[in-house]
């Protein structure tokens, strides 16, 4: 009798594990899939990148990554539940996320400095190009002035739950640092594509004047993505 109960619960044992690993497998999946998707943070990854080269695109892609964690921390301790039942609190976020994108994008507009592309940013005159602390952090705020992608956290992580014995808190963290290292590996690829690009079109005298304009025109798709989606 005891050696039947002892079995039984290995059973129940195994299969718990197995459809712990399928849903988190799926969860894998689901996000490669998100990331690969053309969307305004991936597009924004690929502009810097042909714009600035290859590390000054991957600064981004971590500056946008390291954001997930504030976004991750606010679902697994409840705020951006606040967030989306407080109308006014979430209208007032988005605005101030899509103020900020308008103003970089003007601050775009305002250089005078026409980016060539000779492997990482050379701009004329006595402008400098942005340092990999300055794109890191413009990516990271740029993701936490994003309400969006908490409300989105959300949305996703309760349906790929896994463990009846984690904590509901633990298991958003989990999702939320795999979440992460899946949109890390797959942004740099985009950003080492980009360098690929970037070398082709060296010798493109007009290349750099379309990639200013490319970047305000994608500061402000995600400053309207962002003010007027549901």
């Amino acid at each position: 009798m005891y050696i039947f109960k002892s079995c039984h619960w290995q059973d129940f044992f195994i299969k718990r594990i197995l459809l712990d690993t399928t849903i988190l497998l799926s969860f894998i999946g689901a996000t490669a899939l998100l990331s690969i998707s053309p969307g305004p943070d991936n597009i924004f990854v690929l502009i810097q990148s042909i714009t600035n080269g290859v590390k000054y695109g991957i600064a981004t892609v971590c500056g946008l990554i390291s954001g997930c964690i504030v976004h991750t921390s606010l679902v697994a301790f409840g705020a951006s539940a606040i967030i989306k039942s407080n109308e006014n609190l979430y209208i007032t976020l988005k605005i101030f996320g899509a103020s900020y994108l308008v103003f970089l994008a003007y601050k775009v507009f305002k250089s005078d400095a026409t980016p060539k592309i000779t492997g990482s940013l050379q701009k004329e005159g006595n402008a400098s190009k942005k340092s990999l602390g300055q794109l890191f952090r413009q990516g990271f705020i740029m993701n936490i002035l994003n309400p969006k992608v908490s409300i989105f956290f959300l949305a996703l992580f309760p349906g790929f739950l896994f463990s009846e014995s984690m904590s509901t808190v633990s298991q958003f963290f989990v999702l939320g640092f795999i979440f992460m290292g899946v949109s890390l590996v797959i942004f740099s690829a985009i950003a080492l594509l980009a360098g690929a690009i970037a070398s082709k079109l060296r010798q493109n005298t007009v290349i750099g004047n379309v990639l200013k304009w490319l970047q305000i025109t994608v500061f402000i798709g995600i400053a309207i993505f962002i003010l007027f989606s549901d």
